[in-house]
This record gives structure tokens, sequence and C-alpha cells, in this order.
């Protein structure tokens, strides 16, 4: 394959950008991308007036909540763990947690994200990461599966439930032995406070012990500042390289020098940040500090699940505290701006390096799968063509999407997905039925609503959660 005339963003310092370049793949890798590569024997696509890039990576994401999406649009953090955790995630079954990962990770692929983190915590017997692998795998993105806990509040305060060791090694030996491929798997875990010493301390080792990157949410929403989760996994000796510490809105400075001095990641998703209230988005507290930092989406729940949303939200917000600052001094501004560039590297090379997948994604280098996605330029909101990175973090959506490669495999092609969607999209619909079914609300008027709620909106009655095994 072929893809030819396009202003290439290899998002590879050493290479730089190409403004009318070709990508070259072959057996599902990047084989050489420059000028007039002059290949005759393959599948042409000619991509001019296109911006041409390494797909965006999502670091973390919910993806278990598809079959859900937009229902809490207001929401704050205390909502959602009252509303979707403690409501929604009881009733879901095992085909529920299947239609939306596969919805999901397609709503991915159309909007350009070639590479997923999905951290799935909705594992209340064996079925269910069952169930959320087959999803990712029948959809083709790349992912990395990150095993999580029961989503039961027993298991999330102070918890003395120790994850499923059985059951994360029969996962680990049936889907990811190889520790290649599209699919591959982590640990999502609690950490200190939300479960007691003894089991954040048997998390760790079996991660360790079965090679697994870590995830984990610190210092986000009321609780997040007091937990001081870095500081004690610090205590526990077990900070490292192998955790991405998700969200990282309210960490102390002595923190913000542990992670960065372990090696640690972090995975910032700013609209759900801003908009449920964890805090504000670290993404200039991660540069100053040298730590890595990558995008996400969090949860659809509540928010887009595109990477154009997030782009825009962190550049806004993070430019807005700079000009602030500056306003209440009466000086022009002083502290280095985010730039437009340094937002793409977030969203793409450096969000492969958090997910662990640097070496595989994130660039068009040479050598790299080939995770490629075309951003048509030529489009109204586009055109004409000025800065191309301008264009991709400022000015482009998801209809620019027009094509995806994912291991050298078209996913979307002319702006359609490959695969027809209206099946995924039954399912879907069936599980929003059931789970609206079985959650308690009815249909009033214009609103899902309980009795005396007056928000004009899509709200719940919370049911009693219902006791699953601890298996």
């Amino acid at each position: 394959m072929l893809l030819t005339g396009g202003y290439v963003l290899t998002m590879d310092r050493d290479i730089g950008d190409i403004p009318v370049g070709d990508v070259l793949i072959a057996d599902g890798t990047v084989i050489a991308v420059g000028r007039d590569l002059g290949v005759s024997d393959a599948h042409v696509i000619d991509v001019s007036g296109s911006i041409v890039l390494p797909g965006f990576v999502d670091t973390h994401r919910h993806t278990w909540e598809t079959a859900i999406r937009g229902s809490g649009p207001d929401a704050t953090l205390d909502d959602y763990n009252t509303d979707v955790i403690g409501t929604f995630a009881p009733i879901y079954r095992p085909e529920d947690v299947y239609a939306s990962n596969l919805g999901g990770a397609i709503e991915c692929l159309n909007a350009g994200i070639t590479t997923l983190v999905d951290w799935s915590h909705i594992n209340h017997t064996p079925d269910y990461p069952d169930a959320a692998i087959q999803g990712l795998r029948d959809a083709g993105i790349r992912a990395r599966y990150a095993y999580g806990p029961s989503p039961r509040m027993d298991y999330w305060f102070n918890s003395s439930l120790r994850m499923p060791e059985q059951d994360v090694r029969r996962v680990r030996e049936a889907y990811f032995s190889s520790g290649q491929g599209l699919l591959t798997m982590g640990l999502a875990t609690r950490g200190p406070r939300f479960s007691v010493d003894e089991v954040v301390l048997a998390d760790w080792k079996l991660a360790r012990d079965l090679d697994l990157p870590i995830t984990c949410h610190v210092g986000h929403g009321r609780y997040g500042g007091r937990f001081a989760m870095v500081e004690n996994l610090d205590r526990l000796g077990l900070l490292g390289p192998d955790i991405t510490y998700v969200h990282a809105c309210l960490l102390a400075d002595e923190e913000w020098r542990l992670v960065r001095d372990s090696g640690g990641t972090v995975s910032i998703a700013p609209q759900v940040e801003m908009q449920m209230g964890h805090g504000h988005p670290p993404l200039r507290r991660c540069l100053a500090e040298g730590v890595r930092p990558s995008l996400s989406i969090g949860v659809v729940s509540s928010v887009p699940g595109d990477m154009f949303t997030q782009m825009r939200a962190i550049f806004g917000t993070e430019r807005e505290a700079v000009n602030l600052a500056a306003l209440r001094d009466r000086q022009k501004v002083q502290e280095p701006m985010l730039t437009a560039r340094q937002v793409l590297e977030v969203a793409t090379i450096e969000g492969a390096h958090v997910a662990g997948l640097g070496d595989w994604t994130g660039s068009l280098t040479p050598g790299k799968r080939a995770d490629v996605i075309v951003i048509d330029a030529s489009a109204p909101n586009l055109a004409p063509l000025h800065d191309p990175v301008a264009a991709v973090v400022l000015g482009a959506d998801v209809s620019n999407v027009s094509t995806v490669v994912v291991d050298g495999v078209l996913k979307k092609s002319y702006g359609k997905l490959v695969r027809p969607f209206d099946g995924t999209r039954r399912l879907l619909e069936d599980s929003r039925d059931y789970l609206l079914s079985q959650s308690g609300a009815a249909r009033s008027d214009s609103r899902l609503g309980a009795p005396g709620c007056d928000f004009g909106r899509v709200w719940w009655t919370p049911v009693a959660a219902k006791p699953s095994a601890n298996f």
C-alpha cells in the first residue's frame, strides 16, 4: 500500500515533516517515508490535499461504558460513582461488555484512534474479561487490555479484597502469552487507600510477576489529594517506570518528583477532568517536571470519544491558565505557552510511549507497525491549508478522518468504515434497552427521570448493587 502526495507529519523528530510525501506499507509495517518513492507494484491511494500522520493513542478509556454513552452529561464525579458505578455497573452482563468494547473500539477507529488502553473495571466473573477481549479483537484495533477489578463498592473503599489472581493468570496465558500482536495486556489497579497495603502489595507483585504494565488512578476528585497515593506507593517500595498514573491532577510537589525520578508516566483526560471535577489537567506540570504525558478520553458516558476534543480541551485550558496568571499580574505572558505541536506529540508518539507501545507505533518511522490516519484537508472546515499541525489540533473533527490503517489493514476508506456498523449499533441499542429496563429508569416526557427530578435530562433511580462472586 502506498499513500502518496499527502502532507506527512511523521512525528519522528529525526525524519520531520514531508510537505508532499509518500508512505509505503507492506506486511503491516511502515517500509519507507519520503518524496517520490517510485513504487509501482503497490495498492496506491492518492492522498493529495490531505494530512498523513500516525494514529492517535488513547491511554485510558473505560470502554465498557459505550452502551450508556451520553447518559450523564451533567454528572460530577460523585454523580458518576452513584449513577454509573453504583447503578449500571452491577447489572452489566458479559454481552453488554462485548457490545460496548466492540462499539467503543470501532468508534475509536472511526475517529482516527488506532491504539487504545482499555481500563476494564467491570470484571464481575471470568466471563467479563473474555467478552471484553473478544470485542477488542473483533474490532481489529491495537489495544492494551488492562484487566481491572470489579466495580463493586467493596473493592474501592480501603478494600481488603484482592484482584482475582487465578483469573488474571488465566487471561494472561489464554490471550497474551506471546506479549505481541494487536492485543497486549496490562493490569488496572486500585492503589493505596482504595485498598489496604496488603492488597496493594499483592496486586503490584502479581503485575510484575506476569510482566504486566500497571495503570492506576491517582490524585483526582475530593479525596485525591488526601490519599497521597504516590507517596504511599513510595512508602511501600512500589514505584517504577512500569506505572501510568491516570489524572494526577492533585499531586503534591514531592509526588511529582517521585513520579519523575521513578520513570512513571501520566494519562490526562482533560475534558472529563474539567467537566466532572477531577482537578486541573496537569499537562504543563508534566512538561515542567520532565514526566512524559499522554491524552485519554476516560468515559463516554459524559464526554465525546474522539481525540480532537481532548487536544482542544488541553490546549485551551493550559493556555488559559498562563494567560490568566499574566492578566492577574497585569503583565505580558512570561511563561512558555503550550504549542499545537506539543499537543499533537502528546496525542501520538508520547501516547504510544505511555501505553508501553512506543517501539511499535506512535510515529511513521520505518520499521514500526503501520498505524496511519489520513485527514482530508480539502474539507470546508480545513481549507485552505496553512499549518497542518494547527489543522489537526485546532480545526479537524471526526468527519475529516478519511482513511485509517491499523497494522497495515484498512479500517476506514474514503470516509467510511470498512466494517459495516449497523450490526454493532443494534447490539449497543439492545444493551442500552436492557440496562435501562433493569436500572429502574422510566421514560417521562423528554427525560428518564426519578420522581421529583427536575433536570430535564437523563437521570436514574439508583438500585441496590447485585452481589457477585469474589472469584
